[in-house]
């Protein structure tokens, strides 16, 4: 492999859904205040991307430096699998969050919230720890929840705070979709690595209540965006064209629960993840009909 795909690789490109469609959605909330404003979401967007790359740099060399990664069933990672030297992932990781940090004091300047620092530093220090450090959460079994909260909400909110400087229940229903989106994403993941984290003493929610009722669980963060969008369609009625998405949860759903090998679990995580982006798409679209 060349340098450049080893570290395009480590990127891990099906991931980044997940960090648009949070701010895909923020656009959306802010817009049907009539308080859209590109120049801000196109910055958000820029954290978004600069944290998620981070993150999973972050958790390749944390991982790979603990051996969790030696005997992973999935994709070779950087460090796990030799493919680069593991101070130069984490600086890889550092470069990533501190490109995160000044477009987000960028963010601080124009919109004159600075309190949103403590909030970046919070979003930093949640990335490197989820592996990373002594005790990190995700080998306790909290990567979900945090995931959620970050992934979700943070990242809908805190795109629709920069624009409108206020908190809408709108932007918090999003949130939670972004958020189940996400943690489904990582839920699978965890789910496809269950034996090889147990071996590892990683003990993540999926390899602590098991196989099946992880699928359980996964399935309900599949269907619920369906049901807590129905929500926004007194106020925009546009927004149920989202539905025409269920064809494809529903396709990700037979993937994930008869899925027998690694490489099947990795395609439910690749469209779960497509999935998330395209109804954050549809849901912003049916939000802008209301405005434009």
């Amino acid at each position: 492999m060349s340098a450049l795909s080893v570290w395009v690789k480590g990127a891990r490109l099906r991931t980044l859904p997940l960090a648009i469609a949070p701010v895909v959605m923020g656009a959306g909330t802010a817009a049907i205040d009539d308080k859209f404003n590109l120049g801000l979401v196109v910055l958000a967007l820029l954290v978004a991307l600069f944290l998620q790359v981070g993150v999973n740099y972050a958790n390749d060399y944390s991982d790979g430096i603990r051996g969790t990664d030696a005997n992973r069933v999935g994709p070779k990672r950087l460090t796990g699998g030799g493919l680069a030297e593991p101070k130069r992932v984490r600086l890889a990781a550092f470069i990533c969050f501190g490109l995160a940090g000044f477009v987000g004091l960028l963010i601080t300047f124009l919109t004159g919230q600075y309190w949103f620092v403590a909030v970046g530093l919070v979003c930093i220090v949640a990335a490197w720890f989820y592996t990373g450090g002594k005790k990190p959460y995700g080998y306790m079994g909290l990567g979900e929840l945090v995931v959620f909260v970050f992934f979700g909400l943070v990242a809908v909110i805190g795109t629709d705070y920069i624009q409108t400087g206020g908190f809408s229940f709108i932007a918090f229903i999003a949130g939670c979709i972004s958020g189940c989106f996400a943690t489904a994403v990582l839920l699978i993941n965890n789910i496809r690595d269950i034996e090889t984290d147990r071996a590892s003493n990683k003990k993540t929610l999926a390899s602590r209540i098991g196989k099946n009722p992880a699928l359980f669980l996964f399935d309900l963060l599949i269907l619920v965006p369906f049901v807590l969008v129905t929500i926004v369609w007194v106020l925009a009625p546009a927004v149920f064209v989202v539905n025409v998405l269920v064809i494809l949860a529903i396709v990700i759903l037979i993937v994930a629960n008869t899925a027998k090998t690694p490489k099947e679990q990795i395609l439910a995580l690749a469209l779960t993840s497509y999935l998330s982006l395209l109804f954050a798409v549809l849901f912003t679209w049916g939000l802008f009909t209301v405005v434009f």
